[in-house]
């Protein structure tokens, strides 16, 4: 196994980890801020180290140490000691797995050697989702059932008949993507994405697939068990839900687990239906030939971006007594972000004066896909925020009437409408 190869697989397994698992702090302030902004009110502002509150993020920090250090407490109602812990790590460890298929960028050529950019390079994408989306109800009905508490099992049994109902329709709407790209490699799905239609409209799978796009998005939201699907845990209704019972890291391990599991349902949505690693009109090809061109251009917009930044956070970071501790953050931070741009601008400077190797073009390549990726990540994750402080909880019922009723049905006429279009049209 020669070092190049070696440090490829790091790098990966790196991301996947920075993807998912590096991703919950970030998302639970994401949590906090949105809710303060669509409420009108400012959201966490108060915790910070030596002055630095990095817009709130230190204090997702700080309750992520809490949970680390807070008294593990079980009740003594509880039977099955083994199971009620092995729950949380299901949960845990099957969203965790979930996204080391995730394509971060194509496929890195290195001389002759190939690399796919993937914490599990398989080619089997799509039923290593299903297959590691389904076990976590698993992990949830065993806490329910090792918790001894009613409340507890009324939440798991409710996450059961719900990952039934939505799972199978969350299925039927992969059939119409698969019969549309003929794979279920992931990368070959997005490779499939950064062709134009008329070389107007980017082939992207949600202009390609809407229906199947909406059914898709809508049953990822049921699967990672996030609003207007949480019933499993309805504080109105059952208290806590299955994890009523839990405290400390055990109830840490749940709390991480939705947030991983939803990071890596919005990094197969932004797969399947917004072109993944793709910039719209750029695929990788175009992107290789242009790079010289796209690193002038970012090193103008760079500048630019960070201006209009450090503006909006001297504006909105001001406080009355000039005393204040926390008046240091922004004269530190501006201090930061122009040395940052010089550095960036200095290396890509001295890249384009020496002139760009194919070896080099593609690594710059895989580093611009792994930060547009990233950035449709973000995106699609701020819109599982935003749907949350937006939608109130659906009740039972409802739930599972637009299960089996409305998606259910839609997903199967897809099945049909493009099956028809496949075969009549020869596409």
């Amino acid at each position: 196994m020669n070092s190049v190869l070696v440090s490829v697989v790091i790098i990966n397994v790196i991301l996947a980890l920075l993807f998912s698992l590096g991703a919950a702090p970030i998302l639970v302030w994401m949590e906090r801020r949105v809710a303060g902004l669509i409420q009108d009110r400012l959201g966490p502002n108060r915790c910070h180290i030596k002055g630095f509150r990095l817009g709130g993020l230190i204090q997702s920090f700080a309750d992520m140490l809490k949970l680390v250090f807070k008294e593990d407490f079980q009740s003594k109602s509880i039977k099955q000691g083994f199971f009620f812990s092995l729950a949380p790590v299901i949960v845990f460890a099957s969203a965790f797995l979930t996204f080391m298929v995730m394509p971060f960028a194509d496929t890195l050529m290195i001389g002759a050697q190939e690399f796919r950019m993937q914490g599990l390079p398989i080619d089997l994408g799509i039923l290593w989702f299903l297959a590691f989306a389904g076990l976590s109800v698993y992990g949830i009905m065993i806490g329910g059932w090792a918790s001894n508490n009613k409340y507890s099992l009324l939440g798991s049994v409710r996450a059961a008949a719900q990952v039934i109902s939505y799972e199978a329709a969350m299925g039927l709407s992969l059939v119409s993507v698969l019969i549309t790209y003929g794979s279920i490699d992931l990368v070959k799905i997005v490779n499939f994405q950064g062709d134009t239609f008329l070389g107007i409209v980017p082939m992207w799978g949600i202009v390609l697939q809407p229906l199947a796009g909406l059914i898709f998005i809508v049953t990822a939201f049921a699967e990672a068990n996030r609003t207007p699907f949480d019933i499993a845990e309805g504080e109105s209704e059952i208290v806590g839900g299955f994890h009523t019972e839990y405290s400390a890291m055990r109830f840490g391990l749940f709390f991480v687990g939705e947030y991983v599991a939803m990071s890596a349902s919005s990094a197969l949505i932004v797969t399947l239906f917004f072109g993944g690693y793709h910039l719209p009109y750029l695929n990788s090809h175009t992107l290789q030939t242009h790079m010289e061109l796209f690193l002038g251009a970012f090193m103008i917009a760079l500048p630019l971006l960070s201006f209009f930044f450090v503006r909006w956070m001297v504006r909105n970071n001001r406080f009355q007594a000039k005393a204040d501790i926390r008046n240091r953050e922004s004269a530190v931070l501006i201090k930061g972000i122009a040395l940052l741009n010089a550095l960036v601008l200095v290396f890509l400077g001295a890249l384009l004066f020496f002139g760009l190797s194919q070896t080099e073009a593609n690594i710059a390549t895989a580093v611009v896909q792994i930060a547009t990726f990233a950035f449709k990540l973000l995106l699609m994750n701020f819109v599982f925020v935003w749907v949350r402080w937006t939608l109130p909880r659906f009740r039972y019922d409802q739930l599972q009437d637009l299960g089996w009723k409305v998606l259910m049905p839609l997903a199967i006429a897809n099945i049909f409408i493009t099956a028809t279009v496949v075969v009549v049209f020869g596409v």
